[in-house]
């Protein structure tokens, strides 16, 4: 299993997994899920129970670069353009333009 720290505005919301047999799980932090902060996105509204998905999460598909700019940062990365997760951890960290953002664990 491979994970992330999903970020919103600079505060920890939650963890995003995959697993080597296949599906993502992503749960948000207790902290954040009883703040009144917004959910992450409409699709994974804030609640108890983790959201799983047998594709990456369209909201995490949708911060991923596209076009030649994803050929260019797989190719300087090594990073196979569809291993989606790993492109995500490694190109959507801190300083990226929106309030979402993911570290490694």
């Amino acid at each position: 299993m491979k994970c992330v720290t999903v970020y919103v505005k600079g505060v920890p919301a939650g963890v995003l997994a995959r697993f080597r047999r296949g599906g993502y799980e992503f749960r948000y932090t207790r902290q954040y899920r009883e703040s009144p902060r917004p959910s992450v996105a409409f699709s994974l509204p804030k609640r108890r129970a983790v959201h799983r998905s047998d594709v990456l999460f369209p909201f995490f598909y949708g911060l991923l670069a596209e076009g030649v700019q994803k050929r260019l940062q797989c190719r300087t990365m090594r990073i196979d353009e569809n291993d989606h997760f790993t492109r995500l951890s490694e190109t959507c960290r801190e300083g990226v333009i929106g309030a979402v953002y993911v570290l490694p664990r």
